[in-house]
């Protein structure tokens, strides 16, 4: 007989587990969109339109056997999903990958290939007329649009403006010295240590002159700006208690296993868990692997046994447009700073969209 597995959430985690599973099982994805949005993509899109498309992997082309509903869960018990349609859809397992949302342009805000192509054009072509460009965060995103940016226009006055007195306080001494002099030779202005005494009278992404103080004083006067903070997870649907009790960011608490507490046949992977680790696409990819093995040992009357277990530190591949960037990999010795030679191979050069067409790609 038969087993449905549904999976609420199409990104990167949840569109692993998909297609691991559809050999295996009857497969179910919950997702708005209508395609797997390579999002690690999005700014690159918004600085060469030419490039956008390479984002998108419709779930028909590579989802053989399962069937894609397009709509989103309102609610989830142990049984299965309950849609904003109001359509309900029975589950055997139950895999919650619905990740977080940030400020476009680093995630689309629509759910369709066309509208989000749209919106970077526009968004575009409001940057390309700005000659002066404020970025609000120094965080990995701030710093990686900064780097997309001066790519396509060299001469355009970039600056990035966050409290944190440090940049990726997280990682070594060497590693941030190189991002600083990569950072100066790009000709990007860093203002650390300082916020702004009141936002930006613009919309973000929204072409018009304007002028803000700085905490310290400064005078910032720009063309346009974007948000580049403020990480916010996807799990309202769980707000009822149905099926758990979220933590205070509101994320699930899981198992090593990636069960959800209190469930052998509820899964929960990627930015939505209560893993202790930075939350990166990387990561829920991983997660996803070990929830394919056990759902695929479950289903063949096996006890699943594959476990997850957090790197001791954290990891990043930050490209500055393709040729730059700063990273850190894992190592059977410990973690390594890497050159940006090895940050371009791995992710700046084509930012995954290789690894993706191989997975993701029409068949």
């Amino acid at each position: 007989m038969s087993r449905t597995v549904v999976i609420v959430g199409g990104g990167y985690g949840g569109s692993a587990v998909a297609k691991a599973l559809d050999p295996e099982a009857d497969v179910v994805l919950i997702d708005p969109r209508d395609a797997f949005v390579n999002s690690a993509g999005s700014l690159r899109a918004l600085t060469q339109p030419d490039w956008a498309a390479n984002m998108f992997y419709p779930y028909d082309q590579w989802l053989r056997r399962g069937t894609v509903v397009r709509d989103r869960a309102v609610s989830v018990d142990p049984g299965g999903v309950t849609l904003a349609s109001g359509r309900r859809v029975e589950a055997d397992y139950l895999v919650l990958a619905t990740g977080s949302s940030y400020a476009y342009p680093a995630k689309p805000t629509s759910d369709s290939r066309d509208e989000v192509l749209d919106d970077l054009l526009r968004t575009h072509k409001e940057l390309a007329g700005s000659e002066r460009v404020l970025i609000l965060g120094a965080g990995p995103v701030g710093l990686e649009l900064a780097g997309e940016i001066k790519e396509v226009w060299p001469h355009k006055h970039v600056t990035i403006v966050d409290p944190a007195e440090r940049l990726l306080a997280a990682f070594p001494a060497e590693m941030r010295e190189d991002l600083h002099r990569q950072l100066d030779e790009l000709g990007i202005h860093l203002r650390l240590g300082t916020g702004l005494t009141t936002p930006p009278a613009t919309e973000p992404g929204q072409a018009a002159t304007f002028a803000v103080a700085t905490t310290g004083g400064e005078e910032i006067t720009a063309d346009i700006w974007f948000r580049a903070h403020g990480v916010r997870v996807n799990s309202d649907y769980l707000a009822d208690g149905g099926l758990t009790t979220r933590t205070p960011q509101g994320q699930v608490p899981v198992t090593e296993t990636l069960n959800v507490h209190g469930y052998d046949h509820v899964y929960a992977i990627g930015d939505l868990t209560d893993v202790a680790e930075t939350k990166m696409a990387g990561y829920a990819m991983q997660h996803a692997e070990v929830v394919a093995q056990n759902i695929i040992a479950q289903l063949r009357g096996e006890q699943p046994s594959a476990t997850y277990q957090p790197l001791p530190h954290p990891m990043i591949l930050l490209p500055l447009g393709p040729r730059g960037g700063v990273g850190q990999l894992p190592t059977p010795d410990g973690p390594a700073v890497v050159p940006a030679e090895t940050v371009s191979a791995y992710k700046g050069a084509d930012l995954f969209t290789g690894r993706f067409t191989e997975q993701f790609g029409a068949a």
